[in-house]
């Protein structure tokens, strides 16, 4: 057992109600807060607006979160996949464990993707650093020779190593479009501090019709945290199943937070 298992000995998972709340209930040591299913870590320089719908608003969810900033990182690291970022996650990480009760990991950028595997290596719950994780799971649903859209904000940045630590083996299963250089969605990338939110849903959704007209698309995937606010105008568009952050974080929350059932038979 290692000195991370002994610290979590005393966790407990059990949906509390008043109809079952005489129970004995415990904490982990030096735990200070309660109540997170998942803890989202992301970039500490960014400079844009999160509507609804992106992963860090916390509108987007009916359930808290907890969000920490990664101390000192800037985009330009991520994106080139700065080894030392992985240190930084793992303490962060088992400072959200340890301190704040965090059952599960997960980010608000795809490129986080690059220490998948080392930081779910190092912590003692489930981690899902990207997006791009559910790719093997949704080629599982799709048809033979039917491929999965992706959606991306740098498409320089998805690289074979993002891809294998990801799990995905091979690039023939997708096709990737690129939003870098859209006039209004690259305000983002490039920190402009404002966007016109119905120019960019227009970028995105026609960015998701050129993929249609590329391959056979059997689903979308967005590989960008700030691109679930579309997803919806997406699947009105395409008529297409849309994957994104959300749909992976709001799994991740169902699975460590399972509520008892009620009702008839």
């Amino acid at each position: 057992m290692t000195a991370m298992d002994r610290r979590l000995e005393n966790r407990q998972f059990g949906y509390i109600t008043p109809e079952n709340d005489a129970v004995p209930v415990r904490m982990m040591q030096g735990q200070q807060i309660s109540g997170y299913s998942v803890g989202i870590v992301y970039i500490e320089d960014v400079y844009y607006p999160m509507v609804p719908g992106n992963v860090l608003n916390a509108y987007t969810y009916d359930f808290p979160v907890r969000m920490k900033a990664v101390p000192g990182l800037q985009q330009h690291r991520l994106f080139s996949a700065d080894p030392t970022i992985a240190d930084d996650l793992i303490r962060l990480g088992e400072h959200m464990i340890e301190k704040e009760g965090i059952r599960v990991l997960s980010s608000a950028c795809g490129f986080f993707g690059n220490f998948q595997k080392v930081v779910a290596a190092a912590l003692d719950i489930p981690v899902a650093l990207s997006s791009l994780v559910q790719m093997p799971w949704i080629k599982g649903m799709l048809k033979p020779g039917q491929k999965i859209g992706v959606l991306t904000a740098n498409a320089a940045a998805i690289t074979d190593s993002l891809l294998e630590n990801c799990s995905i083996h091979s690039r023939d299963d997708m096709v990737v479009k690129d939003l870098r250089h859209a006039p209004e969605f690259s305000a983002i990338l490039e920190y402009r501090g404002q966007f016109d939110n119905g120019v960019v849903q227009t970028e995105v959704v026609n960015a998701a019709l050129e993929l249609l007209d590329e391959a056979d698309i059997g689903a979308i995937l967005l590989e960008c945290s700030d691109m679930p606010p579309y997803a919806s105008a997406i699947q009105r568009a395409t008529q297409l199943p849309v994957f994104d952050f959300v749909t992976l974080i709001k799994w991740l929350h169902n699975a460590t937070h399972q509520m008892p059932y009620r009702g008839f038979i």
